[in-house]
């Protein structure tokens, strides 16, 4: 984009790698200085928690209220129960309204993090519009509006039936659900700009269409990159599974860890999008070489963990990391094993076996049933138990004075 923004938030978010596309930049530019703005990001209801696939529209809505705007959390109360079909191969199961509204109440613990709702953010439910819908009414006066040759040439549909992978009625009809949400936040809130990933383009310039048709009313999209580690991986996943945001299911030690393992060509622009340290650190802590690199990762992931977590658990977090990597005690010649990605997750007998403390599995899990097994000095009880990623660096402990140390490799 050649077009320079005048406005704070827009100035930001292009210095800092959030923008991927938008409808109208200098429109938008325009609104923002006259300001304040409303805008809103989505999110239904599918899991109990969010995960580090989130967080770049989570800290985006954070900068937006940073600069001076409202940001709206649209809770997906209504359109979890149909699921949004885009990219995906197969229709998302169904949830029960009480698993839904479970759903919002632990999302909304992480939301409570990043944005400060006494001061003007808003979180809204789109189930207070959606489910006292009358299907005719709705045919008649919103569903006229959408053309279903139109519907059927966006990417995120059309891929899935060139597969000739089944596509639901009900989900078809997500994206019209989504449109009308934009409709109902600009009724409501005066809501003029809905943000998302790149993925959503097509969800939202179907609502930007509406509005416009419906109460002829300029208002804006705007996208964020689908982003990927540089070794190509998704970000918000790790070899475990997904990193998630809430403590209930994945330990502040395991999120520090997560971001502490960040490949060295992505801390830069990790520290850009996820902290809110100035630019210019964040490309000085970047461009570090060699072992001045870990310094700037253990920054990233202390200002992480910080936001999430607070500051004490990205301290304590630190501490414990510390102490594992200095051995705990035992010694500075620690053994140090390390593990590829496409080696984890790894069971624990496997992890002592390829760290020399154990000679075969059945020697492993004979070592664990005695209870002469521990993993960060905590007893080892399943010789099953999953280790990922996340969770390394780890010290292991082999009867009393065999100890060795994994690594992410």
């Amino acid at each position: 984009m050649t077009y320079t923004p005048r406005s704070e938030f827009l100035t930001t978010i292009m210095e800092r790698g959030f923008l991927a596309d938008c409808t109208d930049l200098q429109g938008l530019d325009d609104a923002l200085r006259r300001g304040p703005v409303t805008a809103y990001i989505g999110y239904d209801a599918t899991a109990a928690s969010l995960h580090v696939g989130h967080l770049l529209n989570i800290m985006l809505l954070r900068w937006f209220q940073k600069t001076g705007n409202k940001p709206i959390t649209l809770m997906g109360g209504g359109t979890t129960k149909v699921g949004d079909p885009s990219f995906r191969a197969e229709e998302r199961p169904l949830l029960t309204p009480a698993q839904i509204d479970a759903n919002i109440a632990g999302m909304q613990r992480v939301f409570d993090r990043y944005l400060n709702y006494d001061a003007g953010a808003l979180m809204s439910n789109n189930a207070e519009w959606l489910d006292a819908l009358n299907y005719l009414d709705f045919l008649r006066d919103i569903g006229r509006h959408f053309s279903v040759n139109r519907m059927l040439s966006f990417e995120s549909v059309k891929s899935r039936l060139d597969r000739e992978q089944s596509l639901s009625f009900l989900e078809f009809n997500y994206m019209i659900l989504q449109a009308y949400d934009f409709l109902e936040l600009y009724r409501r809130h005066d809501c003029v700009l809905q943000m998302g990933g790149s993925d959503q383009w097509g969800n939202i310039v179907n609502g930007i269409d509406l509005t416009r048709r419906v109460l002829d009313a300029q208002i804006f999209g705007l996208t964020t990159p689908l982003l990927t580690t540089s070794d190509g991986r998704k970000m918000g996943k790790s070899q475990g599974g997904a990193v998630w945001l809430s403590s209930d299911m994945l330990s502040p030690y395991e999120f520090w860890q997560f971001w502490r393992n960040t490949t060295d060509a992505d801390v830069g622009r990790f520290l850009k999008l996820y902290t809110e340290l100035p630019v210019a650190e964040c490309d000085r802590l970047g461009a570090l070489g060699g072992a001045d690199i870990n310094a700037a990762k253990v920054i990233l992931a202390n200002a992480v963990t910080g936001l999430l977590h607070g500051p004490d658990a990205a301290a304590t977090a630190e501490a414990t990391a510390r102490a594992v990597f200095e051995a705990g005690g035992v010694g500075d010649d620690l053994p140090t094993f390390a593990l590829a990605a496409d080696e984890l997750p790894v069971s624990a007998a496997q992890l002592f076996v390829r760290a020399g403390l154990a000679a075969s599995g059945k020697d492993a899990k004979r070592l664990i049933a005695e209870g002469g097994a521990r993993i960060d000095d905590e007893a080892v009880t399943d010789a099953g138990l999953m280790i990922a990623a996340a969770r390394l660096p780890v010290k292991l402990t082999a009867g009393k004075k065999r100890h060795a140390l994994v690594k992410m490799a």
